[in-house]
C-alpha cells in the first residue's frame, strides 16, 4: 500500500512563497504519474498540477508561471514550488499519486491519455493561506 506525506504548508502574505514536498512510501515512484490538487472550503478538489513518468509536466491555467512541480526520483519526493502567492491560492493541498505513468491536467481535471478520472493514492493534505 502507497503511503504519500506532504509537508511545507503554511501562511504566508500576498506575495509570497512556499515550496510543497510529498515524500512516497512504498512504491516504484519513478514510474508513477505525480499531481498535486486544492480544495478549498466548500468547493470541489481540483488539479493544479502534474508531473508524468517521463518528466512532462502541466498546469491549472491560474497557476501557470506561478508554480513549478518537479520530481526527484531518487528521493522520492515530489515538489511544488509556489510563487507570487496570492489570497485565492488559499487551500488544502493534497498530493496524489498512480501507476499509470502518462498522466496531464486539463482544465482542472487529471486526465490519463484522455480520460479523466481520479488518481489511486492520496496524501491526507497541507494547508496553504495566503493573507492579503
Amino acid at each position: 500500500q502507497a503511503q504519500l506525506v506532504e509537508s511545507g504548508g503554511g501562511s504566508v502574505q500576498d506575495g509570497g512563497s512556499l515550496r510543497l514536498s510529498c515524500v512516497v512510501f512504498g512504491y516504484s515512484f519513478s514510474n508513477y504519474c505525480m499531481a498535486w490538487f486544492r480544495q478549498a472550503p466548500g468547493k470541489e478538489r481540483k488539479g493544479v498540477a502534474s508531473i508524468d513518468s517521463y518528466g512532462s509536466t502541466s498546469f491549472v491555467e491560474s497557476v501557470k508561471g506561478r508554480f513549478t512541480i518537479s520530481r526527484d526520483n531518487a528521493k522520492n519526493t515530489l515538489y511544488l514550488e509556489m510563487n507570487s502567492l496570492k489570497p485565492e491560492d488559499t487551500s488544502m493541498y493534497y498530493c496524489a499519486a498512480d501507476p499509470f505513468g502518462r498522466c496531464s491536467i486539463t482544465g482542472d481535471d487529471l486526465y490519463f491519455r484522455g480520460v479523466r478520472r481520479q488518481p489511486r493514492y492520496w496524501g491526507q493534505g497541507t494547508q496553504v493561506t495566503v493573507s492579503s
